[in-house]
């Protein structure tokens, strides 16, 4: 009975997701948000649908469905497109990161907030999600300077993210001294770093050798599943193994470029249940649950992102028409986020309610919003690209 209900489940959510894409299609709203709408509908927040065993589900799919949105960011990361772009993408990423930590404790401190919770807070919206805007961009079919520098920023900014954030913990937590956060924040990195090495170096050289057609398709799998698996068992972010893999295999497999291809056609039914299950995984009372508090993180959250974003393009000497895209086109925030809220709640437990709703709130709401004003920012470009 429960395989019977499973095949069932699967069926009618890839048919709703599917269902989704065509009102996408028509309506011109990005999928990602329907998907998390339906999620929300099926989900405990709304109709109660799915089965029980659908929480199970969520981990390893959305491994598997991330670490294939981190290989292609990665491929956006060649010589080329850092040659033309690479200013743009540090610029931007690093201010966007240290703008949003810096703003949001200021803001939350000023509104009485104790200064070292608002720190915490702040860092861990710097979180950006990068499945989300990902889909936005290849949903819209626009390709431009714009686009391959939002795919580079969201490929490392969680990066800057994750050091910011370690750094805070550390101040914050003089008991347990420095070494500890600083300690887990560089194995996880360096060791995503090494395993992408390890990883995307003999792919680049090994892959696309055989016969083509089904093989590659094959090793494309291979390679994601064997990624995710080792980071996994090795305890470091399958985000950043993936990403170094993927700009590894885009820099160095000069015969083929066809891997990157074959996940992005593999890759959707992944990213389809990914959606769908992360909407249903929402909480959407969390939203009021602190009031006042939660609407002020969340209109902080956003005044930190246009500003920093604006100022990271003006010293990353954009064209004038992109430099107040940026914040906008980077509002969407997800599962990163919560893994940091998870790790400060249990750092210090007496503000782990505290943090753990006001960044459940701030998901749902920018996995909701953050989608279409990440589309809006990328017609808006086109839009005068094409007038000029």
């Amino acid at each position: 009975m429960e395989q019977a209900l499973l095949l069932i489940t699967l069926g009618v959510l890839f048919l709703g997701g599917l269902l989704a894409d065509q009102i996408g299609r028509y309506t011109r709203l990005p999928r990602v948000t329907l998907l998390l709408i339906l999620g929300l509908l099926v989900g405990p927040s709304g109709f109660a649908l799915l089965p029980a065993a659908s929480a199970d589900w969520f981990e390893p799919i959305s491994v598997v469905a991330l670490t294939m949105v981190a290989f292609l960011l990665g491929g956006e990361l060649t010589r080329k497109n850092l040659k033309r772009h690479g200013r743009a993408i540090s610029a931007i990423s690093i201010s966007i990161v240290l703008g949003t930590t810096v703003i949001i404790w200021g803001g939350l401190t000023l509104l009485g907030i104790d200064p070292h919770l608002a720190l915490l807070l702040g860092a861990v919206a710097t979180a950006t999600d990068p499945a989300a805007i990902a889909d936005v961009i290849r949903q819209s079919g626009i390709r431009n300077g714009f686009t391959e520098s939002i795919s580079g920023i969201v490929a490392i900014d969680d990066v800057w993210g994750l050091i910011v954030f370690s750094v805070c913990l550390a101040l914050i937590d003089q008991s347990g001294g420095w070494a500890g956060p600083l300690l887990g924040a560089g194995r996880d990195i360096g060791g995503a770093v090494l395993l992408g090495v390890a990883i995307g170096i003999p792919s680049a050289l090994l892959t696309g050798r055989l016969k083509p057609g089904e093989p590659l398709q094959t090793e494309a799998i291979g390679v994601v599943f064997l990624t995710a698996g080792l980071a996994i068992w090795l305890e470091v972010s399958f985000l950043i193994a993936g990403m170094t893999a993927g700009a590894l295999i885009a820099n160095f497999a000069r015969h083929h470029l066809r891997a990157f291809h074959e996940i992005e056609n593999i890759e959707w039914p992944f990213m389809l249940l990914f959606f769908v299950l992360a909407g249903a995984s929402l909480e959407v009372g969390a939203i009021w649950s602190l009031g006042w508090i939660s609407l002020a993180y969340i209109g902080l959250r956003i005044v930190a992102r246009l500003i920093s974003g604006e100022i990271g393009a003006r010293i990353g000497l954009v064209p004038d028409a992109q430099i107040h895209a940026y914040g906008p086109a980077l509002l969407p925030q997800a599962g990163v986020a919560v893994g940091m809220a998870l790790i400060a709640a249990e750092t210090f437990p007496e503000w782990a309610a505290t943090i753990m709703m006001l960044t459940i709130s701030a998901t749902v709401f920018f996995e909701i919003i953050g989608p279409p004003a990440t589309l809006l920012a990328l017609r808006h470009i086109e839009r005068i690209g094409k007038s000029d």
